[in-house]
């Protein structure tokens, strides 16, 4: 077997954007990324965006949402990074597996490669091994004809040392690429001195130095700042960072990241890129009417309401970013302000659930993983179930549901899931047949797109205005499908059902305003253009109740 196998630039017809970014992290590359990705698919090009994360874990899929947000999962089954989501979010396409790679991925690999004697009597190095796969992998959704563009994100900072083998590859494909098939986009920050009362740019100076140190020149700075950055400003970050003056893009903070891609638009980033670039055949401006109608929407709203988002890790809005985004989305799509509510299910008791919710027009219950706080989503669903409030729960949101109901309605004592009590005597959700015998915990849950068959005339069959569906999972529990007919005789139906397994997605209380559960996550294919039907609908319930 040979030993280098990075395909051929030429092989690719793609174009190829890597972004990067300076000074600070959490400065929005992927926002940016995703905003650029918009205004290039809305001039007609086909466009796509991966992300290139350092860590060593193979997989967000381990993470604690404390260390790294949510994990967001593609149709495909991967567990990806949260910057995925804002990708599908924005340019509305999936996803996949290829779409995110970290160190531990590459290194994983290469070393799989090197026990299979694919490098033998060779010593595996950084160079050229490791950059040789990260290159291959830069490339590969080039390579299949089906984008124009490829936008390469690559996580950290630029000085980290875990991101120098990336940014080595970005620089040895510079080279190897031809001269009009790629670009360096960086992203820093102007930090504002209120002492000084000015922006500052030598942070800016710095970071691009750095980057020059490994290797790579920008092309284009985006430059993120709280205050317009002035134009004398900007010859001095041109001058002194080695870029054209047209290509040092503001980028001042914004009432919401649905608008960046307008702010981009008016700070001519796309048309730079599409000049550098060399690309032809797209629209000469580019179609964001239907963008400019949801951003009307949403800030012009007609209604208003509070939803709760019962969680446990509500302290970091990030680790429930996609639900929060599916909000937006609904509440656009209603014309409502949506305003969440974030309460620690560790805090709620029988005693405080009516101040905690007091003022809510409707509650979530959010996917999770674990005991902590499970007693308290299932004192939280009780209340909302006898005091008609529209509940919709996610995942555990689901099973904590079936649980509540189990102990409250059904009178099964200690009834819970085996996730929580191993030994109880009810176990109305237990742990999936196929999990029993895994002990891997990486990237072996029930991951990815599956089918579901809705019951006519359902709630949740109303709302998707169709009785077939697919939506991602991510889950090792289930329904415990023993107890189903006695749930139903009391009441709760179970009107979504996977076809080859029987497996319980959706269930719900028909007699309820709006009571609705689902073992799948939905609000990961919520998008500004298609928000996600079960959104809307929970939104538009939580309006009829607030109105009363």
């Amino acid at each position: 077997m040979p030993e280098r196998q990075t395909p051929s630039p030429s092989a690719s017809a793609a174009k190829f954007i890597f972004v990067t970014g300076g000074v600070t992290s959490s400065l929005g590359k992927g926002i940016i990324s995703a905003s650029l990705a918009k205004l290039l698919q809305a001039r007609g090009f086909r466009v796509t965006i991966q992300k290139f994360d350092p860590y060593i874990n193979i997989d967000p899929g381990t993470l604690n949402p404390y260390e790294h947000g949510e994990c967001y999962v593609t149709d495909d089954g991967a567990e990806t990074d949260l910057d995925l989501g804002h990708y599908e979010r924005f340019l509305n396409t999936p996803t996949s597996q290829a779409n995110n790679v970290t160190t531990g991925r590459i290194y994983d690999h290469v070393i799989r490669r090197e026990r299979e004697g694919a490098f033998l009597g060779k010593t595996v190095q950084v160079v050229p091994h490791i950059t040789d796969e990260i290159k291959r992998r830069m490339l590969l959704l080039g390579q299949n004809g089906q984008f124009d563009v490829v936008i390469t994100e690559i996580g950290g900072c630029i000085g980290d040392i875990e991101s120098l083998p990336f940014v080595e590859a970005v620089r040895q494909l510079r080279w190897e690429l031809p001269e009009y098939d790629s670009l360096v986009i960086h992203l820093t920050l102007l930090p504002y001195l209120k002492a000084a009362g000015e922006l500052k740019t030598k942070p800016t100076q710095h970071s691009v130095r750095d980057l020059r140190e490994a290797g790579l020149q920008p092309d284009i700075l985006v430059c993120r700042s709280e205050h317009p950055i002035p134009m004398e400003m900007r010859r001095k970050i041109a001058l002194f960072c080695n870029v054209k003056i047209n290509s040092v893009i503001e980028s001042l903070d914004a009432d919401s990241i649905y608008s960046v891609p307008l702010l981009m638009r008016k700070e001519g980033l796309d048309e730079r890129v599409i000049k550098r670039l060399k690309l032809t055949g797209g629209a000469q401006q580019p179609d964001l009417e239907a963008w400019k109608d949801f951003l009307g929407k949403l800030k012009n709203p007609t209604e208003e309401v509070t939803i709760a988002l019962v969680g446990k890790y509500v302290e970091l809005p990030d680790a429930y970013k996609s639900i929060n985004e599916a909000f937006v989305h609904a509440g656009a799509q209603n014309e409502c302000k949506v305003t969440v509510r974030s309460i620690q299910s560790d805090n709620i008791t029988h005693e405080n659930i009516a101040a905690l919710l007091h003022g809510c027009d409707g509650v979530l219950v959010a996917p999770g993983f674990g005991e902590r706080g499970f007693e308290g989503k299932i004192v939280a669903v009780k209340y909302v179930r006898e005091h008609n409030i529209p509940f919709f729960g996610i995942c555990l949101g689901m099973q904590v549901a079936v649980v509540e109901y189990a102990r409250n309605v059904l009178g099964l004592p200690n009834a819970n899931s085996t996730e929580m009590d191993a030994l109880t005597p009810n176990p109305v959700v237990a742990m999936m047949e196929e999990q029993k015998n895994v002990t891997l915990k990486g990237g072996t849950m029930r991951l990815g797109a599956y089918a579901c068959d809705l019951r006519r005339g359902s709630k949740a069959a109303k709302a998707y205005a169709k009785n077939h569906i697919s939506e991602r999972h991510r889950h090792r529990y289930e329904f415990n499908n023993d107890y189903l007919k006695q749930f139903e005789e009391s009441g709760l139906q179970a009107t979504g059902t996977n076809p080859e397994t029987g497996l319980v997605e959706v269930i719900e209380l028909p007699t309820h305003p709006w009571f609705v559960a689902g073992q799948f996550h939905p609000e990961l294919k919520s998008t500004v253009e298609q928000p996600h039907p079960l959104f809307v609908r929970f939104v538009r319930a939580a309006i009829q109740h607030r109105k009363g």
